[in-house]
C-alpha cells in the first residue's frame, strides 16, 4: 500500500528524491531496532500478546495516516504500521512451527503465507476501488481500514498460547539432528543470502512506482491493480510453495522458486505496455510466493526450538537493517544516473544473494 501511496505523497508534498528514500528507509530502521526485543518477547511470552499488539499498532497507525498534515506525521504512521510486522511475524511464525511436524512444516508455512498475502493484497486493491472508483482521498483510505483491522483483536483471544520448546525437545534438550545453538555457520550464511537478496529488492521497490508512472506514463489505479493482484496470488501460490518445498526440500525450492521470479522481473523491465510488465510482474510475484514456505521452513530449520521466535526475528533483521540503507542508495543513484540504473544494479544482487544461498547454506 505505500508503494502506491508514494506517488500521491509526492505530489502534495512536492517531495525530492531523497526525501521519498529517507520515508522508505526510517520504517525499517525501527524495525531492525526492535526486531532482537520483539524474538526474545516471542519466546518468553507466547504468541498471543504479541499479536495482539502489533495490531493496536496498525491501528494507532492507520489513524495517524488518516489525519496526516506532514511527512513527518506519515513517517510516524507508516513506522508504526511497518513495526505492526515486526511484532507479528515472529510469533505467528514460531507459533505455526511448532504446531506440526517437521516433515508438515513447510506446509503449514505456505498455508500461514496464504493468509498473510491475502491481507497484503486488499491493501492496493482498495486503494483502486476507493481512490479509482469511489472519490476518496488518500488519508480516508486509511482510515477506512481502521474498524476492520481493529476487528482482529477479537479472533487473538481465540488462540491457545504455545510457549517455550513444546514438543520439540526432549527433557528440555535438542533432539538428535536439531540445531543446538541459534548463531551456527549455516544460519549466518542464511541471513547473508536473506540481507544480499533484500538490499536488492529494498532499492527497486522504493522506485519502481515511481519509475512506472513518470517513466511508462502508468496511473495509480493500474499500480494498485498490480501491486494487490500479484499478493492475492498467494492464496494459490503460497500452498503449493508449501508441498513442491515438503517434495523436493527447502533450500532446493527456495533456489528453483527465486531464481524463476527474477528472470520475470527482469523481463518486465524488456517489454513495452501496461500490460506486458504487469503479466510479468506477476509472474515474477507469484514464483517469489512459491518460494516464502520453504525459506520461513529453514529459518525453522537452523534455529533451536527453544529459540524459534528469536531465530525468526533475526531472519527478519537483515530486512529492516538492508531497508535503512538500500532507499537511500537508490535515491543517490537516481539522483546521479537516472532510474533505470537502480534496477539494473538490483537485478545483480539479486542473483549474488542466491548464489549465496545456494552455495553457502548447508541443511543437512
Amino acid at each position: 500500500m505505500k508503494n502506491t501511496m508514494i506517488v500521491e505523497l509526492r505530489e502534495e508534498f512536492m517531495l525530492s528524491n531523497l526525501e521519498i528514500g529517507i520515508i522508505g528507509a526510517v520504517p525499517p530502521l525501527a524495525q531492525v531496532l526492535f526486531s532482537l526485543p520483539v524474538g526474545w518477547m516471542s519466546d518468553r511470552y507466547g504468541a498471543r500478546r504479541l499479536v495482539a499488539l502489533s495490531i493496536v499498532m496498525a491501528v494507532l497507525g492507520a489513524l495517524i495516516a488518516g489525519f496526516t498534515v506532514s511527512p513527518a506525521m506519515y513517517i510516524v504512521a507508516l513506522t508504526l504500521m511497518t513495526l505492526t510486522s515486526t511484532f507479528y511475524h515472529p510469533p505467528s511464525h514460531s507459533y505455526t512451527a511448532r504446531m506440526v511436524d517437521d516433515e508438515d512444516r513447510s506446509k503449514a508455512m505456505g498455508f500461514l503465507n496464504a493468509g498473510g498475502t491475502f491481507g497484503v493484497a486488499l491493501g492496493p486493491l482498495s486503494i483502486t476501488v476507493l481512490m479509482g472508483y469511489l472519490a476518496f482521498q488518500w488519508r480516508q483510505v486509511y482510515l477506512f481500514w481502521v474498524a476492520p483491522i481493529a476487528l482482529g483483536l477479537v479472533l487473538v483471544f481465540f488462540l491457545r498460547d504455545m510457549q517455550g520448546a513444546g514438543k520439540d525437545e526432549v527433557n528440555g534438550e535438542p533432539k538428535e539432528g536439531e540445531v543446538k545453538t541459534l548463531l551456527n555457520r549455516d544460519f549466518i550464511m542464511y541471513l547473508s543470502a536473506s540481507g544480499i537478496r533484500q538490499f536488492a529488492l529494498g532499492m527497486i521497490s522504493t522506485f519502481l512506482s515511481i519509475y512506472l508512472v513518470d517513466m511508462r506514463g502508468w496511473s495509480v489505479t493500474e499500480l494498485g491493480v498490480m501491486f494487490g493482484a500479484s499478493s492475492f496470488l498467494g492464496l494459490a501460490a503460497s500452498p503449493i510453495g508449501g508441498y513442491m518445498a515438503s517434495r523436493l526440500g527447502d533450500k532446493r525450492w527456495a533456489v528453483i522458486a527465486l531464481g524463476a521470479s527474477y528472470v520475470f522481473y527482469i523481463a518486465a523491465f524488456l517489454t513495452e505496455g501496461v500490460l506486458p510488465f504487469m503479466a510479468l510482474y506477476l509472474l515474477y510475484s507469484f514464483f517469489g510466493i512459491l518460494g516464502m514456505p520453504a525459506t520461513a521452513s529453514l529459518t525453522a530449520k537452523l534455529s533451536p526450538p527453544r529459540q524459534m521466535g528469536m531465530g525468526f526475528a533475526i531472519s527478519f533483521l537483515p530486512q529492516s537493517i538492508v531497508g535503512v540503507v538500500a532507499p537511500v542508495v537508490a535515491a543517490y543513484i537516481a539522483d546521479m544516473f537516472g532510474l533505470l540504473p537502480i534496477f539494473t544494479a538490483g537485478f545483480v544482487i539479486m542473483f549474488l544473494g542466491l548464489g549465496v544461498l545456494h552455495f553457502g547454506v548447508k541443511t543437512g
